[in-house]
């Protein structure tokens, strides 16, 4: 079942919003990932307590920096998107007013 034009309008934004948001949170994941590893590197090398820790937990804490860097950066570029269709639909709006009101009184003459 195909949806309707304005449903279909809709599940193209929905669609962008979502990949948005993925490589939002695959960039994330990778800056933050790379911090947490050069953490880890430098807990390794100066903490007594970090050398001890066993490697799930070191896996965990690397993976928690990933998932937090993720999470942030999905939903900053998430709100960044939203933003900006925001503005296209206030411009769309401004446009067909204009529009409007050029085929109601005309358009301006310009005097050279």
């Amino acid at each position: 079942m195909m949806p309707t034009s304005l449903n279909n309008a809709k599940h193209e934004e929905a669609v962008d919003a979502s990949w948005a948001a993925t490589r939002g949170a695959v960039s994330g994941a990778l800056k933050w990932g790379v911090a947490t590893a050069v953490l880890g590197g430098l807990g390794y090398a100066f903490s007594p307590v970090y050398r001890g820790l066993t490697i799930q937990f070191k896996v965990y804490i690397q993976m928690s920096g990933m998932v937090l860097g993720s999470m942030l950066e999905a939903d900053a570029r998430l709100r960044e998107y939203e933003a900006q269709m925001r503005l296209r639909r206030r411009l769309m709006k401004e446009q067909a007013m204009w529009a409007s009101f050029e085929e109601r009184y005309g358009k301006e003459e310009e005097d050279d």
